[in-house]
């Protein structure tokens, strides 16, 4: 607990105005994948291919739409950030593995390093000072 509170006092004093613009277009973009994914089943069923064999299979495309829905607005105000990038974790790795287990689209591998990489950052960051959880811990 300690290693969080003193990474959420580095990133409050370390603050910018293009990692909060960072943090909402993260958002954007997951927000957009997930209604995608929702909107065309079609792609979704190739992307899950791979997986097909394993149980749960339907709950994982399930899971995918509505972890990139509600995590991406969540990340986007900025509340609960840190938990929300940790739900994308397995998406993210689900679609790097993807790439090495079905056919290898290139740009979808970019994609999905680009975006990992973005939420470990923001996983080790939080949300910064100009989100919902700071304004509602400065509330108490």
């Amino acid at each position: 607990m300690g290693i969080v509170k003193a990474l959420n006092k580095w990133a409050n004093a370390h603050t910018y105005y293009l990692l909060d613009l960072l943090r909402a277009a993260l958002g954007v973009f997951l927000i957009l994948k997930g209604v995608a994914f929702m909107s065309d089943s079609e792609a979704m069923a190739l992307v899950m291919n791979p997986f097909r064999e394993l149980p749960g299979s339907m709950m994982i495309m399930h899971y995918v739409a509505a972890a990139h829905f509600v995590g991406g607005f969540f990340i986007i105000v900025g509340l609960l950030t840190r938990w929300c990038v940790a739900l994308q974790m397995p998406i993210l790795i689900g679609a790097i593995l993807t790439n090495f287990l079905g056919v290898m689209i290139v740009s979808n591998l970019v994609q999905a390093s680009v975006v990992f990489l973005a939420c470990i950052f923001f996983l080790l960051y939080g949300s910064g000072k100009h989100s919902l959880d700071y304004y509602l811990k400065m509330q108490k």
